[in-house]
């Protein structure tokens, strides 16, 4: 389509938007989707067309605008299963050609791929409890979906604040395993890569296998999917997970060479254990549970993660005691022994093993120190409240349920305000009963927190002195200052060590500044801004 034309289908869309909601510009990325007459259905994908406005951080993006981050055709299917129940729906995403094959292209700054989710929250009202889990496990395991918040219109139906992310896939960008060929059916070339969850039936896969130790333990294939894999791959991983089964129900299995170690990179499976107890989803361990295995030659054991569909966690479910502050998540079966799926039974048998039960308590003190602080967490979701604070306004005129009990909240807030202090309140209590109940161990850790030097404190500066948004962020953030003076200002930037990494200059009278991810590696900083030499704000962000 010739970009003269799109200014007129454009302005065509804002005639045409919800009448509940004006809408005309956002601080977020506006995504604008026309159907070309097709319904969007569950099954299968629909070609329609998508176009992307994003000017840049801290550039406001109008509907007016000419598309600048993406334009061309997409294949598009609703996607989830339970939340299919909801009005607000999710969607599956394939950028494509003209020609409707599969097109690799980098989406509002994150990695080339086809495969996209167009995720949006509706029983979740803070927006942010996928977007938070995926945040902690990006500081944790090698990968985690990246994210970036947008505003979406389809036919001119305004719908709300979404998470444009990437899907869980095979990629080397995403899970960094080897592809798996069709040819490859022999020796090595068998062994990997293979990506599988633990799931219900609802699962995208058509072929499930069971555990044969637990009748409502269900795998399926997932990438490659079952229709892409061999008769002898599909066997290969059955039979390697199965492998791993008997090995941590057997006698010996705390042995480190004929036991269950043998199988799995142990400490995947700790920090897996770790954010699902921490989130106590409903679903945890045992729906949308990944897991994924690269060749012998590359490593080759079993790993756990990355972590999928949180949003009925951190206190946000009313049943089977997924609202309570206290007890296991891992003993779902116990508390509602009638559902049709439970959690896998080698979570408490790994417990039973010390060498495992040290490395979970030995992680837990060291995540409490650094990422999984109360402080830390707080400071997470207060900056994407912040950063969210304009364009919740109209999800919430478009999705009128604030105030609104949606299946199924266990708490109702008022405001969004309320629904953001009921999350940092639950993951306060979760992580404190934590703390003291998880399994005593004999001795010291090892483990030195990070402290930061007194040059470096972060408690005494005011919390309005200064915010950065987005935060965390992969391409750039904008850190904007709470100051009505005109002097020049400095920032610097430190690693967690304390090390000074980076010097910025703010000019007299400005009170902003943008700070490029390129400048740096994933991670935790620490930035402080000074003026006459002195401190005047400090503040943490993370790149991921």
């Amino acid at each position: 389509m010739k970009k003269g034309l799109l200014v007129f289908y454009l302005g065509f869309l804002f005639l045409h938007l919800d009448a509940q909601v004006v809408f005309t510009d956002s601080n977020l990325p506006i995504v604008v989707i026309t159907t070309l007459g097709s319904a969007i259905i569950d099954e299968e994908k629909v070609t329609c067309e998508m176009g992307i406005i994003n000017n840049g951080v801290g550039v406001r993006n109008y509907i007016t605008n000419v598309y600048n981050d993406y334009f061309g055709f997409i294949g598009i299917e609703i996607r989830g299963s339970t939340s299919q129940q909801y009005p607000k729906k999710s969607y599956g995403v394939e950028t494509r050609n003209a020609f409707g094959y599969n097109r690799n292209v980098s989406i509002l700054g994150m990695p080339e791929e086809n495969d996209w989710i167009l995720y949006g929250a509706y029983p979740d009202k803070t927006l942010l409890r996928n977007e938070l889990a995926y945040s902690l496990f990006a500081r944790m395991q090698p990968w985690s979906p990246r994210h970036v918040y947008c505003e979406l219109i389809i036919d001119g139906d305004y719908k709300g604040v979404y998470s444009f992310m990437e899907r869980v896939k095979r990629d080397n960008n995403r899970v960094d395993i080897a592809k798996l060929d069709s040819t490859e059916i022999t020796g090595d070339d068998l062994t990997g890569g293979y990506i599988i969850k633990v799931d219900k039936l609802t699962g995208n896969s058509t072929t499930t296998w069971t555990s044969p130790y637990q009748v409502k333990l269900l795998f399926q294939y997932h990438d490659p999917e079952d229709t892409e894999l061999t008769v002898e791959q599909a066997a290969y991983i059955k039979n390697y997970v199965t492998a791993f089964e008997n090995a941590v129900y057997g006698p010996e299995f705390m042995d480190k060479d004929s036991g269950y170690a043998q199988y799995i990179n142990t400490s995947t499976f700790v920090d897996f254990f770790l954010m699902q107890e921490l989130g106590r989803t409903v679903d945890g361990y045992r729906s949308s549970s990944f897991m994924y295995k690269d060749k012998d030659s590359k490593g080759g054991k079993l790993s756990c993660g990355p972590m999928w569909d949180f949003n009925l966690s951190y206190g946000n479910a009313d049943y089977c005691s997924a609202f309570d502050t206290t007890g296991w998540q891992y003993n779902f079966a116990a508390v509602c022994p009638d559902f049709p799926t439970e959690p896998p039974l080698w979570w408490p048998r790994l417990l039973e093993d010390p060498t495992y039960k040290r490395m979970v308590k030995c992680r837990w003190d060291e995540l409490r120190s650094t990422i999984l602080q109360t402080d830390t967490i707080n400071a997470w979701i207060d900056s994407i409240a912040a950063y969210l604070e304009e364009s919740q306004t109209r999800n919430f005129l478009r999705w009128d349920i604030l105030g609104v009990y949606v299946n199924w909240n266990y708490f109702v807030g008022d405001t969004y305000a309320e629904e953001i202090e009921y999350l940092k309140y639950w993951i306060e209590a979760r992580s404190n009963w934590i703390d003291a109940h998880l399994p005593y161990i004999a001795g010291e850790c090892g483990i030195v927190p990070i402290l930061h030097d007194e040059t470096l404190a972060l408690d005494f500066m005011p919390l309005d002195a200064s915010r950065i948004y987005p935060n965390p962020f992969h391409q750039a953030a904008i850190l904007e200052l709470n100051s009505n003076s005109q002097h020049e200002k400095y920032v610097f930037v430190y690693n967690v060590l304390g090390e000074k990494l980076k010097e910025y200059h703010i000019a007299a009278g400005k009170t902003f500044l943008e700070i490029s991810a390129s400048a740096f590696i994933p991670g935790f900083y620490i930035y402080q801004v000074q003026e006459n030499s002195q401190i005047i704000s400090s503040g943490e962000f993370q790149i991921y």
